[in-house]
């Protein structure tokens, strides 16, 4: 009877130590050269909830208020699971702790059926995360889900990088990987290496008789699905390097 005690606490420690080793690795982040990584993989760390939507009309205490209870219900909704960033579909925004100027943002996704996502840069909308598979209806001209996922969606009708230029969307249960490319508010696009957005003027949602903000934080959007984000990677980029892409953009 002791040995056979004996043994089984061994096997639990040793499992125990296997998890451990698991859950360990799952958390590891490993950025590509000359970036760093935003989310750590293990926590929230850097990260707090807001939805600005929810208050863009607030002003003074109510303000304040609305966005103490948007970071207080901001575990809610999202959580760490073997290194992702999983949200179940409602609350507020992650939203970096850190504002961004000129970047190069790397990031992937997966998400669910009737799920709507997007990344907001410099804390306005949006690059779009769409369900492909719903239909079009004629009846919202405007909205062209089965054109995919990565185009500047907040941007006028007709303007350059509201659609897609091509569908790069994944099968749902896939990754998704995202390259951002921002300087100023021109902004390319690429998903799953394809390049879907190229060197198009991200407008200001908030007020469009205005430039793009020049930082701001990045921010996840959660829109009634489930959906989880890893590997998100980000790398500034210098005055020198931004004047050299757009010269040579423009050729």
């Amino acid at each position: 009877m002791k040995r056979l005690f004996q043994r089984a606490t061994l096997l639990s420690l040793a499992l125990a130590g296997a998890m451990f080793v698991a859950s360990a690795h799952a958390a590891e982040v490993d950025p590509p050269e000359g970036f760093r990584a935003l989310f750590n993989g293990k926590d929230l760390t850097g990260w707090y909830g807001l939805n600005p939507h929810q208050s863009a009309k607030l002003t003074g205490e109510k303000k304040e208020e609305n966005h103490k209870k948007q970071h207080a219900e901001f575990a809610d909704h999202w959580t760490v699971e073997n290194g992702e960033l999983v949200n179940d579909g409602h609350g507020p925004y992650a939203t970096t702790e850190e504002d961004l100027g000129d970047i190069e943002l790397l990031i992937d996704y997966k998400t669910v059926p009737k799920a709507d996502s997007g990344i907001y840069l410099r804390g306005t909308p949006q690059v779009q995360i769409w369900d492909i598979t719903t239909p079009f209806n004629p009846d919202q001209p405007n909205i062209k889900r089965h054109l995919g996922s990565g185009s500047l969606w907040n941007n006028a009708v007709d303007a350059p990088g509201r659609d897609p230029l091509v569908v790069a969307d994944r099968p749902f249960g896939e990754w998704n990987e995202v390259r951002i490319r921002q300087i100023g508010d021109v902004t390319w696009v690429w998903l799953n290496d394809k390049l879907v957005v190229d060197g198009a003027v991200m407008e200001n949602y908030w007020d469009r008789s205005k430039p793009l903000p020049a930082t701001g934080p990045v921010m996840l959007q959660t829109h009634g699905g489930e959906i989880r984000w890893r590997n998100i990677f980000v790398r500034e980029i210098s005055e020198e390097e931004g004047k050299k892409i757009l010269a040579e953009a423009k050729k």
